[in-house]
């Protein structure tokens, strides 16, 4: 590589550096070229502009747990997670709050909380997402449902661009600088891209949520950059802080918990239940409560029938007890169609132990053996919710037919559905059946009017789907917003945007992936388990070095 850039922070190349970042939480393993750890903001303008006269990639990484690849590449990692300086400021008064890019969602709600107030968007990994992470990927979570994802609740953006400087863009100001990639966007991009506002209707697909792609369904609405920058996966900008909308935290709560023994009468159960304007309905699947049986025994879920093909976990918030606890009796009422059995939560206590249920299949997932690994490639798919339970019933058979086991859940009011496999790694042909999945089950989606990536994001995983799921026109608006934003493609390629790689390669968990030191491997392996994506990569790699050099 060219002569490294002068940083105040840390930049490195070593063996050990590379390996403990070349990995994330999704399937791949890439060694980069290097590691960089800006220490400030002109420290990454600084690299940025090494990084543009060098035509050399740049990979922005917040905590690493993007499940897609959009955190690990061929180039340089830059890790942001120790940039200076750390902002986290609330306004109580205007319910905004700022913050770096570094900080994690649960900081931010931790401070807001001192306030009453929350940023409502709650990923299940937003105890170490960053800030900047989950604006890169337009994160949602179980509460997306009424609250929407990300983009909702981002006011404005700070961003080194892809010439190093720093720009600024803030959601519904018409009065904008008259320099900067944003604005020269907007003069020299955007108007081709209003062009073909009715190519870009017809090609959107009509889901409660949608991460593939750059957002062009909801800049038509806004003609605004904040909307695309959002979800780009750090493609166009690198995201240094953000201001974000905040809202009162309910003060009541309640849940309702619908045993369903038919599949076909998901979407309609799920069609009523969305009339009480619930702020979450979780979805667990036979496959889901089968996988805790077979770990925990029957005992982990009383009063259940084993022939219960599906549970809705379903959750009302309000400003008072008795408006959740009438809504929660109303979703008795009106799900006693379709259901089995309903039980219902009237208090914390009562709630929580029916929400200890929607978790109880991680831990189990994340403590399989070595040679049965969960695999996430068909993890993120969203579909309208009419045809959820047709979606369901195609990804149990498809996975059936290539004898691979499926773990299904996920958040049905949004139709937004999570698939661990767990492959038997030591069948010759695992990989083989992975790859026929990923394309049987993607095809499905799009064939439903779905979208390959709910909430997850493309990366690098899904970034040859983009095509098939928007055809070849749309596709050439996503490159002309690249070359605006980026236009020597330095930020993340590969991601949104194909590199031509194949999408089933380069697995951390094959006997061929690129070997790296054992103790590494270990440590990755322990952050997977654990959910320790906060753990400092570099820490990793100034351990004391193994006596065995390298593992796959």
């Amino acid at each position: 590589m060219p002569r490294p850039p002068i940083l105040r922070g840390l930049f490195r190349n070593d063996p050990r550096a590379r390996a403990a970042y070349s990995e994330g939480a999704g399937i791949h393993r890439i060694i980069p070229e290097a590691i960089a750890r800006p220490a400030d903001i002109a420290d990454l303008q600084a690299l940025v502009r090494w990084a543009a006269d060098h035509a050399t990639a740049l990979i922005p990484r917040g905590a690493g747990s993007s499940m897609a690849g959009a955190a690990i590449g061929e180039g340089i990692i830059v890790d942001l997670t120790a940039m200076e300086p750390r902002v986290l400021t609330i306004d109580p008064i205007a319910r905004r709050a700022r913050s770096s890019g570094g900080m994690t969602v649960a900081e931010l709600n931790s401070r807001a909380a001192e306030h009453g107030l929350r940023m409502p968007v709650e990923p299940s990994s937003s105890r170490w997402a960053t800030l900047a992470g989950v604006v890169g990927t337009n994160a949602a979570g179980a509460r997306s449902l009424r609250l929407g994802s990300v983009r909702r609740w981002v006011r404005s953006l700070e961003l080194v661009t892809a010439d190093g400087a720093i720009d600024r863009t803030t959601r519904d100001v018409t009065d904008k600088p008259a320099s900067g990639i944003v604005s020269q966007f907007e003069r020299q991009t955007a108007p081709g891209l209003r062009a073909s506002s009715n190519l870009i209707g017809h090609a959107f697909p009509h889901t409660h949520k949608n991460s593939a792609g750059y957002a062009l369904d909801a800049w038509l609405e806004s003609w605004q950059a904040i909307d695309l920058l959002v979800g780009s996966e750090g493609t166009l900008a690198v995201t240094t802080g953000i201001e974000w909308e905040l809202e009162p935290i309910p003060p009541a709560r309640s849940a309702v918990r619908v045993a369903l023994d038919d599949l076909t009468t998901l979407g309609d159960a799920v069609s009523a239940l969305l009339a009480l304007d619930p702020s979450a309905i979780e979805l667990l699947d036979r496959t889901f409560l089968d996988l805790v049986r077979q770990h925990r025994g029957s005992a982990a879920l009383p009063e259940l029938s084993a022939g219960t093909e599906a549970i809705l976990l379903v959750e009302f918030e309000g400003t008072t007890g008795e408006a959740v606890r009438q809504r929660a009796q109303s979703a008795v009422a009106l799900v006693a169609p379709w259901s089995r059995d309903v039980s219902i939560a009237l208090t914390p206590a009562a709630e929580e132990q029916l929400w200890h249920l929607r978790h109880a299949a991680s831990p189990i997932l994340a403590g399989l053996s070595e040679r049965r690994r969960s695999v996430q490639v068909i993890e993120d798919g969203c579909v309208p919710v009419a045809r959820l339970g047709a979606y369901i019933e195609i990804v149990r058979a498809e996975a059936l037919a290539r004898g691979l086991q499926v773990v299904i859940f996920g958040h049905a009011g949004d139709g937004n559905i999570h698939v661990n496999l767990l492959p038997d790694l030591d069948r010759a042909d695992w990989t083989r059946q992975l790859t026929s999945l990923f394309e049987a089950v993607n095809a499905a989606v799009i064939r439903l009017g779905g979208t390959v990536s709910g909430e997850h994001g493309v990366g690098r995983l899904r970034a040859g789907w983009m095509e098939r799921q928007y055809g070849p026109e749309v596709v050439a608006l996503f490159r002309q917003i690249k070359q605006g934003f980026d236009p020597r493609g330095i930020l993340n390629p590969g991601v949104i945007l194909p590199d031509g790689q194949p999408p089933i390669a380069r697995l951390k968990f094959d006997p061929g992936a690129q070997p790296i030191p054992a103790d590494i491997v270990r440590a990755l392996r322990s952050i997977e388990r654990d959910g320790g994506y906060a753990l400092s990569r570099m820490a990793i790699a100034d351990q004391t070095t193994d006596p065995h050099p390298a593992a796959s």
